[in-house]
């Protein structure tokens, strides 16, 4: 659909899949998201950026994403929000203070016709065609697991843990520091951008050899990673190759990544377990990283070996590969949805939400998601 289309249609649904870092914008039907933007807005009092989940408070948030807003229909859409409808992914996990206030901004302020949120667990699997799986989620602050049993997200089975790109930076920026002088000035931009450009995640066998007090095996070369365009710092082989690590080492309460997705498994009726296991999907910009999901399954399998889940007795580990880029599977979900008739039969309208000042809770559109 070419831009020009947005300026005659009437019939266009903005869909708005608002992360901690990066947000992602596009319209209803469409295959991809039409940009995937910074969520940082610049503050009118301080005329400097701010992330708007970095809210101070609920005045605060109200006034950030008026600005955010404002850019997304004004610059991206180009499309008047006034009496138009939106969807917005979040996920479940989601403050209810930034969801209301949303709903406030989006209403109060920009006038929209109808509102519609969508759990970004559930609605990921649309683009699969499957209802039942084991989605998680590797963001920026934290790794979020929940099982997807027949549409219905299993909320009793969900796993949180802070393993997302943000421990991975600090990481990053620890490895370092070992080699290289005033990293803590560098920004988290460069933070991530070293960690895309420079870093993968390394086979099980060498991080157990890298483990061990005298590796019979090197590292990968360093690289020189070019820094304000004069100077340069060292990235060794040990920071490329354990950055990740992160993610895959217990803490005191022997919890890790593969940790929570076995546990999600053993929190699900006993029939459930092997079809969640042959049905796991990755989602999220942290799971693009090169080798991600081979070294993922390796610890599943070597996890399974361990008495703590000898109970699961799992014959088979499978992931699906999605036909988008992990970083929006989510937004490409809510943008199935939104092509739907489920926007019409269950978004919240202009006249429901001044009538009770506030959001139905996304558990009341579960019997409908799962009929679609």
């Amino acid at each position: 659909m070419a831009i020009y289309e947005t300026l005659n249609s009437d019939k266009l649904t903005v869909v708005l899949d608002i992360g901690t870092v990066y947000t992602k914008f596009g319209f209803a039907g469409e295959f991809a998201p039409r940009n995937i933007m910074k969520s940082t807005v610049r503050c009118k009092r301080t005329d400097r950026l701010r992330r708007i989940w970095d809210y101070e408070s609920p005045e605060d948030l109200y006034d950030l994403l008026v600005e955010f807003i404002h850019v997304i229909y004004f610059k991206y859409a180009i499309l008047s929000p006034k009496d138009k409808p939106i969807i917005i992914v979040e996920s479940l996990l989601c403050p209810t203070l930034f969801r209301e206030t949303l709903a406030k901004v989006l209403f109060s302020h920009f006038e929209i016709s109808m509102m519609l949120c969508l759990p970004s667990h559930l609605v990921s699997l649309a683009s699969m065609a499957v209802d039942t799986a084991l989605v998680v989620d590797v963001g920026y602050k934290e790794a979020v697991v929940i099982p997807i049993c027949h549409g219905l997200p299993m909320l009793q089975a969900w796993q949180a843990l802070p393993l997302g790109a943000q421990a991975i930076h600090n990481k990053v920026r620890q490895l370092l520091g070992s080699n290289n002088t005033g990293i803590q000035n560098l920004g988290e931009d460069v933070m991530e951008d070293i960690k895309v450009r420079c870093c993968f995640v390394t086979e099980k066998s060498r991080a157990l050899q890298f483990a061990s007090e005298k590796p019979s095996i090197q590292f990968c070369p360093d690289v020189k990673y070019p820094i304000g365009g004069t100077e340069s710092i060292i990235v060794s082989g040990k920071v490329r190759e354990k950055a990740f690590e992160i993610l895959y080492e217990e803490d005191n309460d022997h919890l890790c990544l593969s940790t929570m997705i076995l546990d999600a498994i053993l929190q699900v009726d006993i029939n459930l377990r092997q079809l969640l296991a042959e049905n796991i999907f990755l989602i999220g910009g942290t799971a693009m990283t090169a080798g991600f999901k081979a070294r993922l399954k390796e610890e599943l399998e070597g996890q399974l070996e361990n008495e703590r889940y000898g109970k699961l007795h799992l014959k088979k580990l499978a992931f699906h590969s999605p036909p988008c880029k992990e970083n929006y599977a989510a937004w490409l979900g809510g943008a199935i949805y939104g092509a739907t008739e489920l926007l019409n039969m269950r978004a919240v309208t202009k006249e429901i939400y001044f009538k009770e000042k506030r959001l139905p809770d996304w558990i009341h559109l579960s019997e409908t998601s799962r009929n679609l």
